[in-house]
């Protein structure tokens, strides 16, 4: 069955993690071009503000407190986004969060809480939202990581949640393509964003958390969640050098192993000193902010940009083309 997806501006678009990061930068682009936007979290006050926010801009918003690790908490969502616009048309399962620290350190209690957030968390979402989808067609999204690919020393459940998800993920694109369901499965892959991510995670480490660079920008992420939900992409990575990185793993994954153990892990405990805490694994954190404060410099991703627009991609292709017969056809110098 062919599937069709409406332009942005006639949807209604499911977000869950929506009071804070990726998924406030996703609600904020897609009110902006007029979808109508259901946002899900566990901060109500952070949620009020952020639809108070939309709708003061002309947009319209309607927030759901909802813990991802509860499928009740996930029907509930689905049945106020069809009891408000009688349905959507995409529905993206964003929220997640972190432990940083060594995998024989963190508690079963602490790596089972991770799981139960974010990779039941899109097993409820996406089991859900297809019991509308499959009926009405539209777009499901899912967050994975460029973790899904290739490991993280220090974030060893978080990278281990992220390669369930793309399995998942996989699974269900194929089983729905073989019952011809009007539905895309797109599986969005970041690099490192400057988002509170850091900030929410649970840190079992004496310094602060990083994120190891490059760092790319939210709006890159927003960009392509909402690239597909219009044409459903089967994934979409998200920075080059994550790209760079997933490549490098399948070619020469000792390459990578190094990398890992001399750089990444020491890079993600360069944060300062004394700042051990619980994050927002089991209580809703500080939210409302999409930024994080990376110390590293934050990039916009041309890779991105390119992957998501044809016309870029085209521009870019020529030029390269270009540049070359030009170079190729330079008379030689004596």
């Amino acid at each position: 069955m062919r599937i069709r997806h409406k332009p942005l501006r006639e949807q209604v678009i499911v977000i869950t993690g929506a009071s804070s990061g990726i998924g406030l930068a996703t609600a904020r682009a897609a009110a902006r071009r007029g979808a109508r936007v259901v946002l899900a979290a566990r901060n109500a006050a952070a949620l009020d503000d952020i639809v108070h926010d939309i709708q003061e801009r002309g947009g319209e918003a309607r927030a759901v407190v909802t813990d991802v690790s509860r499928r009740e908490d996930i029907e509930a969502l689905a049945a106020e986004a069809v009891r408000a616009y009688g349905g959507f048309d995409t529905w993206v399962n964003n929220a997640g969060l972190s432990i940083f620290g060594r995998l024989e350190e963190v508690s079963d209690a602490d790596h089972r809480r991770l799981f139960d957030v974010n990779f039941w968390g899109i097993v409820y979402g996406s089991t859900v939202a297809l019991q509308h989808l499959k009926r009405s067609g539209g777009a499901l999204v899912n967050l994975g990581s460029v973790a899904s690919d290739l490991a993280f020393p220090i974030q060893g459940m978080y990278s281990a949640s992220k390669h369930a998800i793309k399995g998942f993920t996989d699974a269900l694109r194929m089983e729905l393509q073989e019952e011809g369901a009007p539905v895309s499965v797109t599986l969005i892959k970041p690099a490192s964003i400057d988002t509170p991510f850091p900030e929410h995670a649970r840190n079992y480490m004496t310094r602060a958390p990083k994120l190891p660079p490059p760092v790319y920008d939210p709006a890159d992420v927003a960009e392509a969640i909402l690239y597909a939900a219009e044409h459903g992409p089967r994934d979409v990575y998200i920075g080059g050098g994550g790209k760079l990185m997933s490549s490098l793993r399948k070619r020469v994954p000792a390459v990578t192993d190094w990398m890992g153990a001399a750089v990444v892990s020491k890079t993600q405990k360069a944060g300062v000193a004394g700042r051990d805490r619980n994050g927002a694994l089991y209580a809703a954190g500080r939210d409302g902010a999409v930024r994080g404060g990376s110390p590293h410099h934050v990039m916009r991703s041309v890779y991105t940009q390119a992957s998501i627009n044809p016309v870029l991609t085209g521009i870019l292709l020529a030029g390269a083309t270009a540049a070359a017969a030009s170079l190729l056809g330079r008379p030689g110098r004596s």
